[in-house]
């Protein structure tokens, strides 16, 4: 029966969101079934099924296809969905189409964002609904169609995942996480003094068998900047008492990173707390005691900003994005040569004050479509910049569950391969901190399930070195309700308390056996290896091919070659035109460049082309290393 099922997948032209459907679209091809993808004129016919002209396409896709079910699909604002919803499913009522009606198509699904699910909820109950949390077999689910089509390799990925979350619903629903009291670290050298810092938390824990160091960012807008301030202040202070969150980052607005210093009158600003002196900064440290503080880098002027920062914050860290926040993305004035040449000059400061640097590099490249050898090549390479510079110890952050369609054993291969590469590094004056963290778009708006998931994704990071139980060293707590809106503490504290009952609790089944130890599983072992390997074919044909790669100058060629993929780059895409024409695509819970087929393309094809077009537009070749 699920075999003869045929699914059509439409959005309407005006919405270019259509991840979802082709996610979908490869889930049912997974299972051997296929969708038959609207073209661009069904979809123009979509914004107005009423007309006449438009009803004919629509019927001609309908039935030239042999659609029994249609998945419709809008992701912008929440009325227009039920509004083009609405339509169109007038039109397939009053076009005979619906099964009701004697047509053939018997089902109806609507994905959408979760106030328009809940409009269309209200409005056609019999329609299954996609809010976009959704895993590969409540999918299927919700499609009516069997588990068990979905292959033996996809249902064993599947599998891990699902048991995580269903190990996250039960220590939910258990509650016990809200018994978790804080963690007594007062004996560590200069807690809570300047002079604190993330290398002697660190070594007090390891010493004391202590839970990871629980790291959140927070950062409240108002449309009164400084009662923004004087809220956040009070908040560093609650969270200071509290006892529970040990690293307090500073959320500050995209005028405190761009325009510091600068009279803000009459400028727009994004979210985040909008901290504007040098002396704001100083009460938000003296607010936090005995909390470690760090903040963003700045997006202008960076090296003076770090300065100013370990001047008023004693920061713990400082984060830098290399390629990433200027105009590239859109998040700064530099262009990319300039923000890395800033960087670069920001990193020299650094390593004078011996203070750790964390790159925030590799998941900027999985935002805009990268492949995994890329994230992994990336951070590697950031990884080794630092370590030139003269940085002597590293904060490496996994971000997971990002794509949110990754598997978790995918996760595991790309965590293990980026920390092998960077771990290759370490040796007397360099040692890298492992800090993951879950992906903000994997969380539900649903309390519960997303709670459930951050419980989940902690299970995962335990997994990353399921062996050392002293690993990670940091762990960044995503907030449960950040899918929602902005944490605050309360919403910070609930989820640390989260995050540490399910780290206990999950070791406790594994050293019983109840749960799989992930650390000698042999698909994870063969997918790093894999990975590992993709990821040193990427660096070697960089260091062969651009001279003195881990300068600046190197790294700008290094994107501008092709070398790393990113699909999806929102700006200067003619500038990076080589590092654009890759396609990506998840194919078994990774997500691999391919062609126009859709096949993958090895990494050692695309190395090569990188390569050549390093050596005809740079006119130059790497000699050693």
């Amino acid at each position: 029966m699920a075999a003869r099922r045929r699914i059509g997948l439409v959005h309407p032209a005006v919405d270019v969101h259509d991840l979802g459907l082709a996610s979908l679209a490869a889930l049912l091809a997974s299972c051997g079934l296929s969708a038959a993808r609207a073209g661009r004129e069904a979809c123009e016919a979509a914004l107005r099924p009423e007309e006449p002209g438009n009803g004919r396409i629509l019927r001609a896709w309908i039935e030239g296809d042999g659609l029994d079910s249609i998945g419709f699909s809008y992701r912008l604002d929440p009325r227009d969905g039920l509004r083009l919803f609405a339509s169109f499913h007038a039109f397939l009522e009053a076009a005979g189409l619906l099964a009701r009606r004697g047509g053939r198509v018997s089902a109806l699904y609507f994905a959408g964002l979760p106030e328009a699910c809940d409009l269309v909820a209200e409005r056609f109950p019999e329609v299954a609904l996609f809010r976009g949390d959704e895993s590969p077999l409540e999918c299927l689910d919700l499609l009516g169609l069997p588990r068990s089509l979905l292959p033996a390799e996809e249902a064993a990925g599947a599998a891990y995942d699902e048991d995580r979350l269903a190990f996250g619903r039960e220590l939910v629903r258990a509650g016990e996480y809200r018994s978790v009291a804080p963690v007594d670290r007062s004996s560590s050298p200069r807690f809570g003094r300047r002079g604190d810092g993330l290398a002697a938390r660190v070594a007090h824990g390891r010493e004391r068998g202590l839970p990871p160091l629980m790291r959140a960012h927070l950062g409240p807008y108002l449309p009164d900047r400084r009662e923004a301030v004087a809220l956040f202040e009070d908040w560093a202070r609650r969270l200071g008492r509290g006892g529970l969150l040990d690293v307090l980052s500073i959320g500050s607005s995209q005028l405190s990173q761009s325009r510091f210093g600068d009279d803000w009158e009459g400028l727009a600003d994004g979210g985040g707390v909008p901290i504007a002196t040098p002396e704001e900064y100083g009460r938000i440290w003296e607010a936090a005691r005995p909390m470690l503080v760090r903040t963003y880098a700045g997006t202008r002027g960076v090296p003076e900003l770090a300065r100013m920062y370990e001047e008023r914050i004693d920061i713990a860290w400082h984060a830098l994005s290399l390629w990433w926040f200027c105009q590239i993305d859109g998040r700064g004035p530099n262009s990319v040569m300039q923000n890395l040449l800033e960087h670069a000059r920001a990193m020299s400061y650094i390593a004078s004050t011996g203070k750790p640097l964390e790159p925030n590099v590799p998941h900027h490249f999985a935002f805009r479509g990268a492949d995994d050898a890329t994230y992994v090549a990336s951070g590697y390479v950031a990884a080794r910049f630092a370590k030139e510079m003269g940085i002597r110890s590293l904060v490496l952050q996994v971000m997971l569950n990002t794509p949110r369609g990754t598997w978790g054993v995918q996760d595991l291969a790309k965590a293990r391969a980026l920390l092998g590469l960077v771990r290759g590094l370490e040796g007397p004056g360099f040692e890298v901190y492992l800090q993951p963290r879950a992906g903000l778009d994997y969380f539900s708006r649903d309390e519960e399930r997303a709670k459930s998931q951050l419980a989940a994704s902690t299970a995962l990071m335990d997994d990353i070195e399921s062996a050392d139980e002293s690993s990670p060293q940091v762990i960044h707590v995503v907030s449960w309700c950040e899918a929602r809106g902005l944490a605050d503490p309360e919403a910070a504290e609930e989820s640390i308390r989260i995050t540490r009952r399910a780290l206990d609790r999950y070791r406790a089944l594994r050293r019983s056996g109840q749960v799989p130890d992930m650390g000698a599983d042999p698909e994870v072992l063969e997918r790093t290896e894999l990975l590992a390997a993709e990821a040193k074919a990427l660096v070697s044909a960089i260091e062969a091919s651009i001279e003195r790669p881990y300068t600046p100058e190197g790294l700008y060629r290094i994107l501008a070659s092709g070398f790393f993929a990113v699909p999806r780059l929102s700006a200067l895409r003619e500038e990076f035109a080589e590092a654009t024409r890759w396609s990506t695509a998840t194919l078994r819970g990774a997500t691999r460049t391919v062609d126009g087929t859709g096949a993958p393309v090895p990494v050692a094809e695309r190395a090569r082309a990188a390569a050549e077009t390093a050596r005809r537009r740079f006119g130059e070749a790497r000699h050693g290393s």
